[in-house]
Formats: structure tokens, C-alpha cells, sequence
């Protein structure tokens, strides 16, 4: 028998259990979950869904899932009724799907579920067939990793009239106009959270309708609302439009806030003209980076030697045309805004890089200033550039009219119409038009030099 000394210090005996075991066993069941705890979890949920967004864009909508790390997943598409089922391993759904707003989308009703416990199953009930297409992204300076799902709709073929096929006479002239970045791809973030992507869109607009209020010209937006498109895509919908003449509206930005000024690019073939376009150009063709759009083939260029001679004089002429116009219209944004440079600038732009539209691009101002971001939110600014754009590209058409276009027609003369917008004077206007007070009055059969806001008047030939 084990002598037990407590008993001989009078103190009570020992009592038997078997406590060591239990702490062995715990402490042992501690190491297991410690060591195993991790990688349960990692095995059970890879990652996690922390937003979904939704954007709906002429030819598709696009579903964007933003994840905390990257997954794999599989798209199943169903018929009868259609369907689009997403599966999307090793992931948890940390957000509501209940707020998006499908009205104008191709999908009808969105359900989910969990999938063999440790998945997540998405399931598109559709209104009209589609088309599917889905990639992910790597993480970037503004976003986390994403999951893409695009909704292509599928339109039936309309077959075309001969007065749209053969190219009619006494046209107009065709201004497509690109409002940059858009959708997931916010642009450049100004004071207040004024941001690019809705500044460009709001001139943009204003500049259309300008462009369709002159009965030589026509203004075509290449994006319409709030929703990406690639850069390579952009200059395709202005040649399907057959745009003589390619305009994308941008707002600057810079780490110093007191950078300032209104710019004007061309495409540069060989190179920038200041390190500032360089960085610039740098930023804008990043762009797709953040959209998800696949870079240009080289196979969208012919490789014949002839025809890449033919190729290099368009590209040429068309960077001349570029520089010509871009010297109107930097003239007339000097009359509303304090300009960057006094010079049409020339960098690498993707979207510039059409080899037979001629092309400009605006930067507005810089948006990370406070009083130009200032500036650029208010409708009377806008207002302002949109018609400095717009009467600088007039005046070059009105100099340089395309052969086959009604301007051609006659000869160039053409009557230019003006919204008054706050802050104007008239002495102001007929400085930016080379005219005078008197005869803009007497143009307009005007009583008096007052005008008013929103009032359209008609400039008179110099």
C-alpha cells in the first residue's frame, strides 16, 4: 500500500481520482483544435462574398461579386425556364442580395444557397436569353479580388435599308463623345467625394446636346450611364457610329491639391511630350486593368508590309487633324478655364489610338483641386466647358469641313448658337468668338446688351 505522508502530518488523506488524466486529455485536446483549428476553417470557407454590385450596360449587365480572396467557380445555364446557375466553391455570403435593383437587367429574380456545406450556389432567374461570360480579378489599388459574371443579351439581327448602307451625301458630321471611366472604375476621387466618372458623364451630356442642337452636326455618347466599358471598346462604338471625329472627356488628379488647369491631348506615336502625359496616359490605360478588359490583339492589325505602310499614313494624318482641331479647342477652353499647358500635349492613349478617327483628350481640370473640383460639380461650369469644347471643334469643321457633309455643302458658313450660362457677359462672349458686343446685339434683334441665364443666342459670322 503507498504511504501517504499527509496522514502523518495529520492532514487528510489523498484522494484518489484521476484529475492527471483529465488535464493530460484537455491539454492534448487543446494542441489537436489549436493545430487544426486553421485549417478546419480554411477547408470550410476559402473565402468570403463581402459585396455584389450590379451595372447594366447597353448590350449586357454585369454582376460583380467582391471577395475577400480568390475562388474558382462554374457557370450552368439552364432552359425552361432560363436560368444562369453559379457555383462558387469554398465561400460564405456575408452580404444581402435582397437590394439590388434588377429592374432594368436581363435577370428577374436572384435565390442562393448552400452548396455541399462549404460552397455557395447563385441562381439568376433571367427574363430573356443571354449570352454568359465570367472572369475574375486580382486585387488593385482599388479593389479586392472579384468575381465577374456579364449578361450579354441576345438580339435578334435587323437587316440594314440601302440608304444606311450606302453612304448618303450632305451628311452630318458625327461627333462621338466618351465619357471616361464609369461603373466599377470611379476614376479619379475629388474633395466631397466628387468623383470623375460623374463629372465626364454630366459634360458629356451637355456636350451632345449641343452637338445635336446644330443641325450640321451630331453628337453620339459612347457611354450613356453609369456602367465600364474597355478602352478598345470605346473607339469600336465610335466607328460603328462612323464618327468623323472622337472627343473623351476626363477630370485630372495629382497628390498636390494646388495642381490646377484644363489640358488638351493627342495621341502621340512616338512618345509624350512631358513626363506629366506620360503619368497620365499611364493612369487612364490602367483603366482596363480595373474593368477586366483583355488588352489589344496584334491581330487586329494587318501584318502585310504594304498595308502597314498604308496603315502608318492614316495614323500620320490623323494625328495631324488631331492637333489642329485640339489648338481650337484649346483656344476656346482658355476663355473658361486656367489652362495646364498652352499647347495641345501629346501621350500614348489607348483610346486615342484609332488609326483613321481623328481624337482628343479633355482633361476638364484637376478634380483633386478643391475649387476646380468645386467648379466642375456645378451645372454652370459644366455648361461653360461643354461649349468651349463645342465651339472649338466648330470652328475647325467651319474652317476644314469633311467633303460629302452638308457643311461642305455650304461652304463652311455656319451660324453658331450660344447658351448663356451664369457668370457670362456679353463683352465675354464676343472676345471668345473674335465679334463684337454690338454685333451679336444686332444679330438678335436684342433690345439691350442684358441677357440671362439659359437664354440662346446666335453668333455672327466674323
Amino acid at each position: 500500500m503507498e504511504f501517504d505522508w499527509r496522514l502523518k502530518l495529520g492532514l487528510k488523506p489523498k484522494r484518489r481520482c484521476c484529475w492527471g488524466l483529465r488535464w493530460s486529455f484537455f491539454w492534448v485536446l487543446a494542441t489537436v483544435m489549436t493545430t487544426l483549428g486553421p485549417l478546419y476553417s480554411a477547408v470550410s470557407v476559402a473565402a468570403n462574398v463581402e459585396s455584389v454590385r450590379l451595372w447594366r450596360a447597353p448590350d449586357k449587365t454585369r454582376l460583380v461579386f467582391d471577395l475577400s480572396s480568390a475562388v474558382d467557380h462554374q457557370l450552368i445555364t439552364l432552359v425552361k425556364p432560363d436560368r444562369l446557375v453559379i457555383d462558387i466553391a469554398d465561400v460564405a455570403l456575408k452580404t444581402s442580395l435582397d437590394s439590388l435593383d434588377l429592374s432594368t437587367t436581363s435577370i428577374a429574380k436572384i435565390r442562393h444557397a448552400v452548396r455541399n456545406k462549404t460552397g455557395l450556389r447563385v441562381v439568376l432567374d433571367l427574363r430573356s436569353k443571354i449570352s454568359p461570360k465570367s472572369f475574375s480579378l486580382s486585387a488593385n489599388e482599388q479593389y479586392g479580388n472579384r468575381l465577374v459574371i456579364d449578361l450579354y443579351d441576345k438580339k435578334s439581327s435587323v437587316s440594314r435599308s440601302v440608304e444606311e448602307v450606302i453612304e448618303q451625301k450632305n451628311r452630318k458630321i458625327i461627333i462621338a463623345i466618351d465619357a471616361g471611366h464609369g461603373g466599377e472604375d470611379p476614376g479619379a476621387l475629388g474633395p466631397r467625394r466628387v468623383r470623375e466618372k460623374v463629372v465626364a458623364l454630366q459634360i458629356a451630356q451637355k456636350l451632345e446636346a449641343l452637338f445635336d442642337s446644330n443641325p450640321y452636326f451630331q453628337g453620339e455618347l459612347i457611354r450613356t450611364g453609369d456602367y465600364y466599358i474597355s478602352l478598345p471598346k470605346r473607339t469600336k462604338i465610335a466607328h460603328d457610329k462612323r464618327a468623323d471625329f472622337f472627343i473623351s472627356i476626363h477630370a485630372d488628379a495629382f497628390t498636390n491639391p494646388k495642381a490646377y488647369g484644363a489640358s488638351v491631348y493627342a495621341l502621340s506615336t512616338k512618345g509624350a511630350t512631358s513626363e506629366a502625359a506620360t503619368i497620365l496616359a499611364a493612369k487612364e490605360n490602367r483603366a482596363d486593368l480595373i474593368g477586366g478588359a483583355s488588352s489589344l490583339s496584334l491581330n487586329d492589325y494587318p501584318d502585310d508590309v504594304l498595308k502597314g505602310v498604308l496603315l502608318d499614313l492614316s495614323q500620320t494624318a490623323t494625328v495631324s487633324s488631331s492637333l489642329d482641331a485640339g489648338k481650337y479647342v484649346l483656344k476656346n477652353m482658355g476663355g473658361v478655364a486656367r489652362l495646364h499647358k498652352k499647347k495641345v500635349e501629346q501621350a500614348g492613349f489607348m483610346v486615342l489610338k484609332s488609326p483613321d478617327v481623328p481624337s482628343l483628350l479633355i482633361e476638364t481640370g484637376f478634380i483633386s483641386n478643391p475649387k476646380e473640383a468645386r467648379d466642375l460639380s456645378t451645372r454652370s461650369y459644366q455648361r461653360k466647358m461643354a461649349n468651349a469644347i463645342y465651339q472649338g471643334l466648330v470652328q475647325y469643321y467651319a474652317d476644314s469641313p469633311p467633303v460629302g457633309t452638308l457643311l461642305a455643302k455650304n461652304d463652311g458658313n455656319i451660324e453658331q448658337s450660344y447658351v448663356i450660362a451664369r457668370g457670362d457677359t456679353l463683352s465675354e462672349i464676343a472676345a471668345r468668338y473674335n465679334t463684337s458686343v454690338r454685333k451679336i446685339v444686332r444679330h438678335n434683334k436684342m433690345k439691350s446688351s442684358s441677357i440671362r441665364v439659359g437664354q440662346k443666342i446666335l453668333i455672327p459670322s466674323s
